[in-house]
Order: C-alpha cells, then sequence, then structure tokens
C-alpha cells in the first residue's frame, strides 16, 4: 500500500515491528506494519502524546537480564474505552499476573507497567491494530517499545470463559482465591486466554493442570515512577554506559540468587505505599543488622539455592514431543529440585531464633509438610547422593545414575553398558599413549564428547608431528586436543546408550512427577521466601558498608545530613551531606546557587531516599523521616529527543504537562530547571504559571 518513496516507507516500516510466526497455525492473522497513506511520515510522528518517555530503543530496564516475559493487552471498545486488561507470564517463572484498570487518555499506567515488565513480546487483538481502525493504545505502545516484537491474535482467542476455564483448569488450589478477585474482570481473562493459549502454542508444551501461580494486580499497591523518571534517577540502568554499575540497583544489589536480585528490580521501580508493610521489612533489616549469627547463617543457605523460579518454570511445563533433550531437562530438573529441598531445613534451623513477625511468617511456612511430603517420593526413586555438581561431564553422570538400582531392570543393563564403554575408552587411550609413548589424558565436553589431550611440548613428538591415526587436531595455548577414529566410534556407542538410560530415566521421572504436581503451590512459597529473604540480606549488607538509617513514616519530609547513595559509591571520599525538609505548611521549595554547587544531585538525593525507604531499606542520612509518596515525578533530562522529533523545548513541556495531568496531592514531585529552551521572559512566565497550578495541587 505505498506510494510514497522507499526512504519513507522503510522508516515507518522499522517503527511498527510485527512478526507473525504463529500465521501458519491460524493463531495469528498476519497484520500488515504500514501506516496508511493519509498519515505520511510527519503527520504520524507529530501526533506524540503529552508524555515525559523519551523513547530510547534500550528502554529504561532492559539492560536487565534477556527479556523474557510475554504480554497480552486487550482495551475495551465504545464506552468501555480506557478500561485495560493486562496478563503477562514470564517463561522463567510460571506465574501469570493478571491486572486490569481504568486509564486516562495518556495511557501512562499501562505504558508504565509495560516498561517494568520488559516484554520480549506483546501480545494484542488484530481489531486493534488493523491499519484503518488502529487504537491510541496500540499507536502508543509501538511507539515506546519499538524493539519488541508484536504479535496481532484473532479477535476470537480474547475469550473471557476460555480465560476463567484455563485459569481454573492451570491455577494451583492455593492460589484459587483469586477467583473472588477476576470473576467480573473480563478484559484480563480475555487477555489470559490468549496469553495461555499463544505460549503453549510457541513452547510446543503444555501446562500441567494445577500447577501455575495466578495472580491479580490492581494498580494500587505500588507508588508509580514513569520510566522517564527512572531513566533520570539512574534507577537500574547508568546513562552513561548501562553496563556499568552506578546506579540504585547496583549500590544496594549484594543478593545472591537470580530470583532475589529480580525482586530488587521490580521493588525498585515499584515502590510499596503501605507503612505497615514498609515496616514490618524494615524491622527484619533491623534484626538482620543486631543479629550477626542470624544474618551469616541465612547469607550461607541462600547463596546455596539456584534459579527456583526457572526450576518451576520447567516442572511445569509437559512437552508435546518426547525428545533426548526433554528427557534430558527433565531429569537435570528433578536433580535441582531435590537440591532445593535439600536446603528447606537448613533454611529453617538458620530462621529459628528469630524475632520479627515477618521472618517468623516464614519460618511458619517453612514448615509445611509438603516439602518433606515431596523429597520422601523423591528419595524412594531417586538416589540419596544424587545432586547439583559443577561441570558436564560430573552431571552428566549424576544423571545416569540418579534413579536408584532395582527399579527398572533394563535401566540397570544400560547403565552396566555405559560405565563398560566409558572404562573402555580410558583404556584404549592408556594403551594409545603407551603404544606412541606420549602423555595422553582423557577429556570430556559437552559438545566433543570424549577426547584426548596432551600438552604441547614438541620436543616429545618424532619430528614434530603427532601420529598419523590422530585427526581433528586444534592447539590451544599449549595443549593439543585430538581424537581417532576409534574414539569416535566409541563416543557414538557412548551416546547411544546414554539415550537409552535418559529414555527409560524419564519415564521413570514423569511418573515421580506426576504424583509430585498436587503437592506443587509450596514451592512457589519456598521461591518466594527466598527472594525475598534475599533481598533482604541485601539492604542489611547495603547498611553495613555504609552508615544508614532507618527512616520514620509521618506526613513530613525531613532528612538531616543525608548524601546521595550513588555517589557515595563513585566518590573517593563520602560526599558533603546536606539537610532537606518539606512539610504541609512549606510544600514547596526553590534551590538556587551558582553552577556546578550540587543542585541537580541534591534533587536526585532526595528523590532516591525516598524511594529507599518505600522499599523498606534504610536511607543515606544521620535522622530521615517520609511521607509516604504514591507518585515520583521528575522532570530532569537536558537533551533533545531527535527519534520523536521533540526539541529540548518540547520535551521539556510534554514531560510537565504530563506531571500536570497526573499528579495529586500524594505526589512527589522534583524539577530540574523548566523553561530552558526559549527566551527568558517566557521560559519565567512558563515556569511561574506551572509552580502555581502545583502549588494548588497541595
Amino acid at each position: 500500500s505505498y506510494l510514497g518513496d522507499k526512504s519513507s516507507c522503510a522508516e515507518n516500516a522499522s517503527a511498527v515491528n510485527f512478526t507473525s510466526s504463529s500465521s501458519a497455525r491460524g493463531l495469528a492473522s498476519t497484520c500488515v506494519g504500514k501506516v496508511p497513506l493519509s498519515a505520511s511520515r510527519s503527520a504520524g510522528r507529530s501526533h506524540t502524546p503529552l508524555m515525559g518517555y523519551s523513547v530510547t530503543s534500550s528502554s529504561t530496564v532492559s539492560a536487565h537480564a534477556a527479556a523474557s516475559v510475554i504480554v497480552a493487552v486487550v482495551e475495551g471498545r465504545g464506552l468501555a474505552r480506557g478500561e485495560v486488561g493486562m496478563a503477562s507470564i514470564d517463561l522463567k517463572n510460571p506465574e501469570v499476573i493478571l491486572s486490569q484498570f481504568a486509564d486516562n487518555t495518556t495511557y501512562a499506567k499501562v505504558i508504565t507497567k509495560l516498561k517494568i515488565l520488559t516484554p520480549l513480546e506483546i501480545i494484542m487483538p488484530n481489531t486493534a491494530c488493523d491499519a484503518g481502525s488502529a487504537t491510541k493504545l496500540f499507536g502508543l505502545i509501538t511507539e515506546h517499545f519499538k524493539n519488541v516484537t508484536f504479535t496481532t491474535v484473532q479477535r476470537k482467542y480474547f475469550n473471557e470463559t476460555k480465560g476463567l476455564e484455563y485459569i481454573e483448569q492451570l491455577c494451583a488450589s492455593e492460589f484459587s482465591t483469586i477467583f473472588m478477585e477476576i470473576q467480573s474482570k473480563y478484559y484480563c481473562l480475555a487477555a489470559a486466554a490468549a496469553l495461555l493459549k499463544y505460549v503453549e502454542f510457541i513452547q510446543n508444551s503444555i501446562y500441567a493442570p494445577k500447577s501455575l501461580k495466578v495472580h491479580f494486580q490492581g494498580s494500587e499497591k505500588t507508588a508509580m515512577i514513569d520510566s522517564s523518571s527512572a531513566q533520570n534517577l539512574e534507577l537500574v540502568t547508568n546513562n552513561r554506559d548501562s553496563r556499568n554499575g552506578h546506579t540504585l540497583f547496583g549500590v544496594l544489589n549484594y543478593t545472591k540468587t537470580p530470583g532475589g536480585s529480580r525482586r530488587l528490580r521490580s521493588n525498585i521501580l515499584e515502590p510499596l505505599v503501605d507503612a505497615e508493610t514498609i515496616n514490618m521489612r524494615l524491622d527484619c533489616v533491623q534484626e538482620l543488622l543486631q543479629d550477626e549469627e542470624l544474618f551469616f547463617g541465612l547469607q550461607a543457605v541462600i547463596s546455596k539455592f539456584l534459579d527456583t523460579e526457572q526450576l518451576l518454570s520447567v516442572l511445569v511445563q509437559i512437552p508435546k514431543q518426547d525428545t533426548v533433550k526433554t528427557a534430558e531437562s527433565k531429569i537435570t530438573n528433578l536433580i535441582y529440585l531435590k537440591h532445593t529441598l535439600e536446603l528447606v531445613e537448613p533454611l529453617k534451623e538458620a530462621l529459628r531464633s528469630c524475632n520479627t513477625s515477618l521472618l517468623k511468617a516464614y519460618y511458619n511456612a517453612l514448615e509445611d509438610r509438603r516439602f518433606g511430603i515431596i523429597l520422601e517420593k523423591i528419595t524412594t526413586v531417586i538416589n540419596d547422593d544424587t545432586r547439583y555438581t559443577k561441570g558436564c561431564l560430573s552431571m552428566r553422570t549424576q544423571k545416569c545414575y540418579a534413579v536408584k538400582p532395582n527399579i527398572n531392570e533394563f535401566l540397570d543393563i544400560a547403565r552396566r553398558t555405559y560405565t563398560e564403554i566409558v572404562d573402555d575408552i580410558a583404556g584404549m587411550i592408556t594403551q594409545l599413549a603407551e603404544k606412541y609413548n606420549l602423555p595422553l589424558k582423557t577429556s570430556f565436553s559437552s559438545a566433543r564428547g570424549f577426547f584426548i589431550q596432551m600438552n604441547a611440548d614438541c620436543s616429545t613428538l618424532p619430528n614434530g608431528q603427532l601420529p598419523s591415526e590422530f585427526t581433528k587436531i586444534t592447539k590451544m595455548r599449549n595443549t593439543y586436543s585430538f581424537t581417532s577414529a576409534d574414539l569416535i566410534k566409541m563416543n557414538e556407542r557412548c551416546q547411544e546408550s546414554l539415550r537409552e538410560i535418559y529414555h527409560m530415566t524419564y519415564f521413570i521421572v514423569c511418573k515421580l512427577l506426576s504424583e509430585i504436581y498436587e503437592h506443587i503451590h509450596c514451592l512457589y512459597k519456598l521461591s518466594d521466601i527466598v527472594s525475598m529473604l534475599d533481598m533482604l540480606l541485601s539492604f542489611a549488607h547495603a547498611c553495613t558498608i555504609s552508615d544508614y538509617v532507618r527512616p520514620e513514616f509521618t506526613d513530613t519530609l525531613a532528612i538531616k545530613q543525608g548524601w546521595h547513595p550513588i555517589l557515595e559509591k563513585i566518590a573517593v571520599e563520602k560526599p558533603v551531606s546536606n539537610n532537606a525538609y518539606l512539610t504541609e505548611g512549606s510544600n514547596f521549595l526553590i534551590i538556587t546557587g551558582p553552577n556546578m554547587s550540587g543542585k541537580s544531585t541534591y534533587l536526585k538525593q532526595i528523590a532516591l531516599c525516598q524511594i529507599m525507604a518505600q522499599i523498606g531499606s534504610y536511607v543515606p542520612a544521620e535522622y530521615c523521616s517520609f511521607r509516604i509518596a504514591e507518585q515520583i515525578f521528575t522532570r530532569i533530562g537536558m537533551d533533545d529527543d531527535i527519534e520523536t522529533n521533540a526539541s529540548t523545548f518540547m520535551k521539556e513541556m510534554k514531560e510537565i504537562t504530563y506531571i500536570i495531568q497526573n499528579a495529586n496531592d500524594k505526589s512527589l514531585i522534583i524539577i530540574d530547571e523548566l523553561g530552558r529552551g526559549t527566551s527568558a521572559e517566557e521560559g519565567i512566565g512558563i515556569c511561574y504559571a506551572a509552580c502555581e497550578y502545583l502549588l494548588n495541587l497541595k
């Protein structure tokens, strides 16, 4: 449908990036990502929303580990426009998060929620994306998420009754109270139906019945920090260099498990607003700081946990085809599961003497009999000494001998064959070493199987050449690696017997897993506890390194001698500390000073301290009290944004408009210079008007 010049065609095509990988199955209808003729390039771009979002491709948070979340979004039509349903599932963590909320026309909540999820793929119904009738929400999402894959799915798959059926079928009985919340939330149910259907399709596996954790998230429980504020304050990504750890996340991140660091990241981007919960966390941190034994005991146990969420995710998927690869991964997973469950007792032991209500609750949750039941079921089939080890060969041996002897005699025979082959290989290499009088040793890699290695000392080689029967010779630094025709044949026999072993073990493992599924929800609890404890330990650890103080929550923001937590990490000596005082009577401060006197740093430090206090961490100050903020807005950036066709001034105006539209009496607003991109008189006028309006908001 293009008549325009080629360059604009390429530009628009790159902006809207559709994939329709699954059109073959008729699940996703192909949707052509072109802008209709009437909207020429300039028109297509000038309707940018009034938002303080910079549309940089590395969205505020994609620097975090590779994205693995798939999100389905659906919006009401007609009178219900603005009511948005979202469902997301992380392929590495089997938890379905449903949310439904009413949003205003700028769709700030939707975009913020999506930015926090950093999706790998976004699914929307085709009616919202068709060229002539594309909705505003669709336009906004494609604009903010240029690098995210878009898939359009036929509207009929967004079916709320189907969604409810899916959830009834897959939701673990522990989380069944969710039905009370979502019964009438049709949009998120519709999104869930499309999402689960699509994930099962692309993963080529189905989720085991009653095995998923499903929870509903309204948008009330957490404070909202829009993505440009998260970027300006450098909460999770450093603006100079995204691999750099000089961010708030980097300052607080002493976590030991992948789950813990994900937990910390999502907390920093969505701080709590409930004083009771925050104080419970602070009590825990305080106890960890006072009780050294508890701190080190917990840290030792927590650091042994593997990625529990990833483990769960693989456990609950039932592959549609049985291949060697699926068999092997299931066996590995069962070994990981055993490893994890064996850590429950030591974790309980470490928590035994704690006093805080939250830690006590965790201790009681670990008293759950189901951990024992699952472990018992596993140990009837799996050897006691099978555990997670490092190194591919030792792990391969663990997988081979995981199942106890005498359960399946064919399996025992196959194992004997395997052992004999491995012994033969070792024997053969010893013979070769004697024959040529060379110092050969056996090595193993997952790609090559068994091969021969030799320290490269050319003086021992007759005329500097390896014997002719050795093939595939490579030299790394000073070792030769090579193999021989016989060894390649032996390796193939070895692989074959391994396949047989895995195949038989897999059936035993599957039978075992089907008995475990009914008890599986205690593992969700476990992964929750581990990630939370990990985060609290990380807060406590950060306090011991620099002297932070416990925040209080009142209706006044008062910081005595506070400093900037990230600056402290970078600077050689401790930065100069400052006071801050804001209360109902004086709720508006204007900060003046010469260039390079630290005004911007001072402003950012207030916002960072506020966020640290609201996630349950201690704060860098001598004393501090905060009023809980439900939204944190900043207007800081200095640059223009060529991508969205916005000059410095235009960008400033968009950001301030966004603040004015969304601010309320529970917001914390930080404005670092306003009205610079224009003449002095105009700038002062705009600034004055904006200040007057914000003063009226209390």
